[in-house]
């Protein structure tokens, strides 16, 4: 009695938007603890959850082996973007560096066709910047309503790796009591370094492209400071919210109200 993928997406576009925003349900599975070992689903909807392997290889390998290390070093390696154009299976280990794996995730995020956040939805993005409080808020999570599943569960990915970074800015000692120096990748840093890759205005090689104004420079830090910080609760829809969307499903398509209930 459940719908497939396609009975999903032949839906009307008002219903299949409202199963997307569902997407951002499921607050447990943001606690990354809660989902070693499983296969990873963030929606309500038969969609599997949406990253490029690259991305997901590129986050685990930095918080195995290296969330401690510094970001922002230059690397000298072009060695795994190499292989990444060629098309090729690339794993990643002990024995790469983390500045290589960072330089690597950074390049992808920058050299995406569509970037993370999509260009149309550049300007209003940067306009949270000059809110405040509960209004900014929730002006983000109602934009990231507005993103592609794919680019959803990526970006939802990214911020948590850089959260994780960014717990570890700070000295602190270890299990044996040995001081462990910390990163320096604090959140403001980490939005410096990756703020311009997530929102861009033009394409990479486009006429000024390369060119940004001091006030969109700083507008796309604070905007990515406040994803990363809140990232938690902006991926979270609120039981009013799922209610609501239920209620109106209820009466435009029962059936895939029996569906998500059954998998609930």
């Amino acid at each position: 009695g459940a719908m497939s993928v396609d009975s999903i997406t032949d839906l009307s576009d008002n219903t299949s938007k409202l199963l997307e925003a569902l997407q951002l349900s499921h607050p447990h599975e943001l606690d990354p603890r809660r989902s070693l070992g499983k296969t990873k689903m963030l929606s309500l909807n038969p969609i599997t959850w949406q990253v490029p392997r690259i991305v997901e290889r590129c986050c685990n390998h930095i918080e195995t082996h290296g969330k401690w290390a510094p970001l922002s070093r230059q690397t000298a390696w072009p060695t795994l973007r190499e292989e990444f154009d060629q098309g090729l299976d690339v794993f990643l280990d002990e024995h790469q560096s983390v500045h290589d794996v960072a330089a690597l995730l950074k390049e992808f995020l920058r050299d995406m066709p569509d970037p993370l956040i999509p260009r149309e939805l550049y300007a209003a993005f940067l306009s949270t910047a000059a809110m405040e409080g509960p209004a900014q808020l929730d002006t983000l999570q109602l934009l990231l309503f507005l993103l592609p599943p794919c680019h959803s569960d990526t970006l939802h990915r990214l911020l948590r790796f850089l959260g994780e970074v960014a717990r570890h800015a700070e000295g602190s000692r270890g299990p044996d009591g040995q001081q462990v120096p910390g990163n320096k990748m604090t959140v403001s840093n980490l939005a410096t370094i990756f703020g311009p890759n997530v929102l861009q205005k033009e394409k990479p090689g486009e006429k000024d492209a390369g060119a940004m104004n001091f006030e969109d420079s700083a507008a796309i830090i604070l905007v990515l400071r406040r994803l990363i910080e809140h990232h938690q609760t902006l991926f979270m829809v609120s039981s009013e919210m799922q209610r609501d969307v239920l209620r109106r499903l209820f009466q435009t398509d029962p059936d895939v109200i029996d569906y998500l209930l059954r998998r609930k």
